[in-house]
């Protein structure tokens, strides 16, 4: 059994990625995007609610660290 090809080109993963990658040694947080390194890591995994989750929350990670 084959499997068809896709319709079309990849769908694209929402990110709060900015391309300024400093992750504080204390926290595990990157102070571009404000993720773990966990959540970056397995970010890709994720499903879109838990990627919406974790967006979410991002605003009170910088806030809490300003």
């Amino acid at each position: 059994m084959s499997v068809p090809p896709p319709s079309g080109p990849p769908r694209s993963i929402a990110t709060p990625c900015v391309k300024v990658c400093i992750v504080d040694g204390a926290s595990s947080l990157c102070l571009g995007c404000w993720r773990t390194l966990s959540e970056i890591g397995g970010w890709s995994g994720l499903t879109d609610a838990e990627r919406a989750r974790i967006m979410a929350e991002l605003p009170e990670r910088e806030r809490a660290r300003r």
